[in-house]
C-alpha cells in the first residue's frame, strides 16, 4: 500500500515532532509514506466558524495533494473527522469521495487496516490518556462512557502494547478538554475551566504524562499546566508508540 501523509499545519508550525514520529512509526511497520509537499490546512478552523465556502480553495487543494494514494494518514482526529464529513471538490469528486473514504487517524490505521498486535517500544511511566471528543465521538475510536455498550478504546490498544507504560485510570475518561478550536477564543473563561478539571483529573490519578491523539486538545492542556508550573508533560500518542527501547 502506499500511504500519504497528512499533517495538519498547527503540528507542522508547532510539534513538528509528532509528525516525525508519525512518520517514523508508519516506516517502521512496513508502509511506503510519501508526504506531498504542497498541503497546507485542510479547511477545518474556517468550517468550524461557520466559513465553510471560504474553504473551497483548502478542498481543491487536498484533493490534488492526496489523490492517488491508497489512503491517508494523519495524527490528527479532529482534521481527519473534517476531511471525512466536508471535503468536496467541485470537478474531481470521484478522487474526493476516494480521500473521504480512506483517510484515517493514526491509531485507528493502526487497529483496522494494519491489523497491529505487537509494538517494539517501551515508555516506563504513568499515563493519562486524553481522548478527544472528535475521535471518540465523530470517528468513534472508543466507547462514549453513557452508552451501555461493550467498552473499547482503538487508542488504548494501541499503548498497552506498549512496554513498561502504567495507564492510569481516570474518573471522567471522556470529559471534552475545553479547547473546541474557536471556542477557546471566543468562550475563554469556559474552555480555561474545562482544561483545569481535565488537568486536575490526571493529576489527581498521578499521571506523570497526558497523551491523546490530537495535539490541539495537548496543546490546551499543556498550557493550563505550564501555568501552574505543573511537573506533568503532554505528549502525542504517536510519540509513545515510536518510542524505543533505549
Amino acid at each position: 500500500m502506499k500511504v500519504g501523509l497528512f499533517i495538519p499545519c498547527y503540528i507542522d508550525q508547532f510539534y513538528p515532532q509528532v509528525a516525525i514520529a508519525t512518520l517514523q512509526l508508519l516506516e517502521k511497520l512496513g508502509v511506503e509514506v510519501a508526504y506531498p509537499l504542497q498541503q497546507t490546512c485542510c479547511g477545518q478552523p474556517m468550517a468550524n466558524s461557520g466559513f465553510a465556502s471560504l474553504a473551497k480553495g483548502c478542498d481543491a487543494l487536498f484533493t490534488r495533494n492526496f489523490s492517488g494514494y491508497d489512503y491517508i494518514v494523519s495524527p490528527s482526529g479532529s482534521c481527519v473527522l473534517h476531511v471525512k464529513e466536508h471535503l468536496y471538490a467541485a470537478g474531481n469528486e470521484a478522487a474526493a469521495t476516494h480521500i473521504r473514504n480512506n483517510i484515517f487517524e493514526l491509531s485507528e490505521f493502526l487497529t483496522d487496516v494494519l491489523q497491529v498486535t505487537e509494538l517494539e517500544a517501551r515508555f516506563p511511566h504513568k499515563v493519562g490518556f486524553h481522548i478527544s471528543c472528535h475521535g471518540q465521538r465523530g470517528l468513534h475510536l472508543a466507547q462514549m462512557s453513557e452508552l451501555v455498550a461493550e467498552d473499547f478504546s482503538k487508542p488504548g490498544y494501541l499503548l498497552r502494547l506498549v512496554k513498561d507504560i502504567e495507564l492510569v485510570e481516570l474518573n471522567r475518561k471522556d470529559e471534552c478538554c475545553g479547547f473546541g478550536g474557536t471556542f477557546c477564543v471566543s468562550e475563554e473563561a469556559v474552555s480555561v475551566k474545562m482544561g483545569q478539571d481535565r488537568v486536575a483529573d490526571h493529576q489527581l490519578n498521578g499521571a506523570e504524562y497526558i497523551t491523546g491523539g490530537d495535539v490541539s486538545c495537548l496543546m490546551h492542556l499543556e498550557g493550563i499546566l505550564r501555568r501552574k508550573n505543573s511537573p506533568v508533560k503532554v505528549i502525542h500518542m504517536a510519540e509513545i508508540l515510536n518510542s524505543s527501547y533505549e
